[in-house]
């Protein structure tokens, strides 16, 4: 069975914790389409530094909220002309290619010819409307993202602070140049129209309400909380950036002696375990073992 959920809500930590326990406790033969949208608010990674991703500074004087997200990938910047989708289900009837369709036929609706690039994005005419990302929840998925339809991109390069060897790895010269709105390919696209056409192109069984939010209230605190969206960045020594075909990663590493001792591992992988995975293996290794790595 096939399901839309429509959010009501503008929090992105609700929102999120809203789909977090969708996720969570989905019946195995059943989908849902998740559809919702945010306050301006830029949303990192799970595994991201919210400090070098983000000029939080300008952020809370513009009253743009900050959100940490449970997948990996990178930093975005949402308002009202944003739309975020969470396709959810088991992982046996889970399917990337077949949801990222469901895009791509909305789009067809409206004359644009949309395709799966790169690691996570969607584009049109050569440019990212659509980024995705993922996460499970035991055996159950999540793949959500969103598509950018008549956002206000010039807020993109005030709050988000790219790293130079990511512009330079992709050939482009400023984040605006790599997105587009889905408007100004038709300029009388509305987030509404193309919500409709998500969701036709999903072809639901029912639309079901927004689950209880006593249910998720806790989660969504804590998913605001300073403890979650700016976390501990321990004392370091030493600093090690490298690329790879996953993404960037940032490695702080606290040395004592010849030995590592401590490491913080921050990346925009959209492997969520990644930066656990590279903290196990270099703490108790030599600093020069891992310089070499």
């Amino acid at each position: 069975m096939k399901y839309v959920i429509k959010s009501n809500l503008n929090d992105p930590h609700r929102n999120l914790a809203a789909e977090e326990f969708l996720t969570a406790n989905i019946g195995e033969g059943t989908e849902i389409l998740f559809l919702w949208q945010n306050a301006p608010t830029v949303v990192i990674g799970k595994n991201q530094n919210s400090r070098a991703e983000c000029d939080l500074e300008r952020m809370a004087a513009d009253g743009v909220l900050l959100s940490r997200r449970l997948s990996g990938g990178g930093a975005v910047f949402h308002d009202l002309g944003n739309l975020c989708f969470s396709f959810i289900s088991h992982e046996k009837i889970h399917n990337v290619t077949r949801q990222l369709s469901v895009i791509a036929d909305a789009c067809r609706t409206f004359g644009i010819d949309a395709k799966a690039t790169g690691r996570n994005d969607v584009e049109a005419d050569g440019r990212k409307f659509s980024g995705n990302a993922f996460y499970s929840v035991g055996e159950n998925k999540c793949h959500h993202g969103t598509v950018l339809i008549s956002a206000d991109k010039s807020r993109l390069a005030n709050y988000l602070t790219v790293s130079k060897t990511k512009l330079e790895a992709k050939g482009i010269k400023s984040v605006r140049s790599r997105v587009v709105n889905l408007t100004e390919l038709v300029p009388e696209m509305t987030v509404e129209a193309f919500e409709q056409a998500l969701i036709d192109a999903f072809a639901p069984d029912m639309t079901l309400p927004m689950p209880n939010e006593a249910l998720y209230i806790a989660r969504a605190e804590f998913l605001g909380s300073r403890e979650w969206l700016l976390g501990s960045d321990p004392e370091f020594t030493d600093e090690i950036k490298y690329r790879t075909a996953e993404g960037e990663f940032t490695l702080h590493l606290t040395v004592k002696g010849e030995t590592v001792t401590d490491c913080a591992v921050y990346t925009d992988s959209l492997d969520t375990e990644a930066a656990e995975r590279i903290r196990a293996e270099v703490i108790g290794k030599r600093i020069d073992d891992v310089k070499n790595r």
